[in-house]
């Protein structure tokens, strides 16, 4: 063999033999980055499964404190901005109660913050429909929602367009497999579940919705709205004739005497708003709604919540129930 075919052949090898470490390496840092994103994958599961461990946690202490509320309001059910309940959760350190193997110099992150907040103290949409004529609004109702918007700075001719929506939306029932009752074509509304299917009204918009969220509320059932909670712009829309500056001064007073009962309101009525027609909508000071928001963070896992908890009475036990979760 000659030398020249010699030089070629080792050339060959040498090439070969650098494919093939190449391939290797190739193969084997594939494999490494295959396994790290299993292991980042299963730590992502474990700490959306921890976080759902403390927001199932979070809401066993709010339901806690809510029946020991219904338990200290000697068994009128009485709900007002002075109680434990109405206390924010400031973001509150978690990181010695969560599980987890600490790695040196390592900066790992638990916290948990949020808030419990009467649902009651917004107007509740479903009220807008009258039950006893399904597909009808109620006028009384309808003239509270509008004044709503009046006093919120808003065109108020979205209200009446919003009670048709919320009123059809109402008398309509089925299930997901079947089409609803009296349909037509299927181009009923929805039932209403929640403040964002207000976008499918003419004329609303998600500037309108976010002004709305704060005031508006939708929830299973029909609900008084409740005087010791509610803000000045909705107990002015409550009270014929009456402005946010006057309803502000009623919100003054309650944070120095609340309401304990529905004839106390009715009785400061009468001296803070003399010669006035009095309510023509539901009103009380009690409360069986309420909405919880919560947030925790867990390392790089971040979990918003927003929950309804429904009080049962004093025959019941004051027992809170969750009715739904939302994450956001």
């Amino acid at each position: 063999m000659s030398v020249p075919r010699l030089s070629l052949q080792r050339g060959v090898a040498v090439v070969t033999a650098l494919l093939l470490t190449t391939l290797a390496v190739t193969i084997v840092a594939s494999l490494f980055w295959q396994q790290q994103v299993q292991v980042r994958s299963m730590e992502n599961q474990r700490l959306h499964l921890q976080t759902r461990w403390i927001l199932r946690g979070a809401l066993d202490w709010a339901r806690l404190i809510l029946r020991q509320d219904g338990l200290d309001s000697q068994g009128r059910g009485t709900v007002t901005l002075n109680g434990v309940w109405a206390t924010p959760l400031a973001e509150t350190r978690l990181d010695q109660y969560v599980e987890r193997e600490r790695l040196q110099n390592e900066s790992y992150d638990a916290s948990l913050s949020g808030q419990i907040q009467d649902a009651q103290s917004r107007y509740n949409l479903i009220n807008l429909a009258d039950k006893s004529m399904p597909g009808q609004k109620k006028q009384e109702e309808l003239q509270m929602f509008t004044q709503l918007l009046v006093n919120l700075q808003m065109n108020p001719s979205l209200a009446p367009l919003i009670a048709d929506y919320v009123a059809q939306s109402q008398s309509f029932t089925g299930t997901p497999n079947q089409p609803l009752s009296g349909s037509n074509n299927g181009e009923e509304p929805m039932p209403l579940t929640r403040v964002e299917d207000l976008l499918a009204v003419k004329g609303i918009d998600a500037n309108t919705v976010e002004k709305l969220r704060e005031f508006v509320i939708v929830l299973p059932v029909q609900t008084p709205l409740n005087v010791n909670t509610a803000p000045a712009e909705l107990l002015a829309a409550l009270m014929p004739n009456t402005s946010v500056g006057e309803a502000k001064a009623w919100v003054e007073f309650r944070k120095r005497s609340a309401f304990n009962l529905k004839s106390d309101f009715d009785t400061y009525l009468t001296t803070a708003a003399p010669g006035k027609a009095p309510p023509k909508t539901q009103y009380d000071v009690k409360s069986t709604y309420f909405l919880v928001q919560s947030r925790i963070l867990l390392d790089r896992a971040a979990l918003n919540a927003q929950t309804l908890i429904q009080r049962a009475d004093a025959v019941h036990g004051w027992r809170a129930s969750v009715v739904w979760t939302r994450e956001y």
